[in-house]
């Protein structure tokens, strides 16, 4: 009796059971069916993302300048700009060296195309990043210098030449363009010993940054073109002497240069180690990877920026990387991506990544590329990345001399 009466209860319970899984199965499947169709109807948006130990609250896409003043005039500068504030892009990277190629008779332009802009939008809602040069010969770069260093008296000159030009009062992200001493730099691929030169001591570095902050001229630094060892040195520094600690690091970075990131730089910049903030420049590799180099009697092939500079970049048009590009254009292809989208994509879904660098010579490109990156799947499928990984394993870093 009590046997059967145990029995009827019991099934009793798992009929229930089963009918309220039911049911909340359908609820389920209801849910996550109008999530999608919401998910679909909502326009996809930026991102954003707190850099380094900073806190500045960045967009996943920064806007790079460097073609303003030499490839688009002050208008279309002007135009891309806006129209990248009203993105929601609130980021901006130049130098002091801008536009490129550097020349005397045009450095600084991008500056002052950007000043002028800047006078009719509020100060503190665009984040201005700028970039001190590395040891040059380029000594026009300076009113008085035999080479420009990364020292003091250099840094002061840069920083307020840059403030004037930019119509600021401070920079809120500063970065040292390349580093003072040697290191092997865009495509040269390994360290080359015998180029070994004596350099600014990395605390006296930072040390004239620090007064720099004092005095309200610049809100954070970061470095650029760096490598493990100087990340380490400035972090190193920044703390034995009490010093102001770097919170990102502009490097290139894209489906054709992965190696000298993600083999040491990864670790070091982890949150949980020196938490630094990758601003990834070149995602596109100097615009190589959207295919258009492939066809060298394209009508317009003369404009762009490889042919108009010969020698300027020409790792990334490599033959190899010519021939690793058009296997990734067709990983796009059988996925349904075009290939900004592949190349935006991944770099924007890097766990080291803060923010992509992207720059545009007109209002056409710029619209494609941010349209592209927002409009990639988020993240890119696993098929898609396994699709990738076999095309890195064959090729690893074309664009590496």
């Amino acid at each position: 009796m009590v046997l059967s009466t145990f029995n009827a209860i019991s099934s009793s319970y798992r009929n229930t059971s089963s009918v309220l899984a039911a049911h909340q199965s359908r609820r389920w499947y209801k849910r996550r069916i109008c999530s999608q169709v919401w998910s679909a109807q909502e326009p996809a948006k930026l991102q954003y993302r707190k850099l380094g130990d900073s806190d500045l609250l960045i967009s996943e896409i920064t806007l790079g300048t460097m073609t303003f003043g030499e490839q688009s005039t002050e208008k279309e500068s002007h135009d891309m700009l806006s129209y990248s504030f009203d993105q929601g892009i609130n980021i901006l990277d130049t130098a002091e060296i801008y536009p490129i190629q550097p020349r005397k008779e045009t450095q600084g332009r991008t500056d002052l195309y950007i000043g002028r802009w800047m006078k009719s939008k509020p100060r503190d809602k665009v984040i201005l990043g700028t970039k001190i040069s590395g040891y040059s010969d380029r000594t026009f770069l300076r009113d008085n210098a035999e080479v420009v260093r990364v020292d003091a008296a250099n840094i002061k000159e840069s920083v307020e030449k840059s403030l004037s030009r930019l119509s600021t009062d401070y920079i809120d992200l500063l970065h040292i363009h390349w580093p003072d001493r040697y290191v092997a730099l865009y495509g040269e691929f390994s360290y080359n010993s015998t180029k070994w030169r004596p350099s600014v001591p990395f605390e006296d570095q930072l040390k004239a940054l620090q007064e720099l902050i004092d005095e309200g001229k610049v809100r954070y630094i970061g470095v650029s073109n760096e490598t493990s060892y100087g990340v380490m040195q400035f972090v190193q520094a920044a703390k034995l002497q009490g010093l102001p600690k770097i919170v990102s690091i502009e490097n290139g970075y894209s489906l054709l240069v992965r190696c000298s990131f993600e083999v040491d730089l990864a670790e070091v910049c982890h949150p949980n180690n020196c938490n630094i903030g990758l601003l990834a420049y070149s995602p596109l590799a100097s615009g190589v990877l959207t295919g258009k180099y492939l066809d060298a009697s394209a009508g317009d092939a003369k404009s762009f920026r490889l042919n108009l500079f010969p020698g300027y970049m020409q790792r990334y048009n490599s033959p190899l990387a010519q021939e690793a590009t058009k296997e990734y254009i067709k990983v796009a292809k059988k996925h349904g991506l075009t290939a900004v989208q592949l190349a935006l994509g991944f770099v924007r879904d890097r766990p080291f990544t803060a923010s992509t660098i992207i720059g545009a010579t007109t209002m056409d490109q710029l619209k494609e590329n941010i349209d592209a990156f927002i409009s990639a799947p988020r993240p890119l499928p696993p098929q898609v990345l396994d699709d990738i990984d076999i095309i890195f394993k064959r090729y690893r870093d074309p664009a590496v001399l």
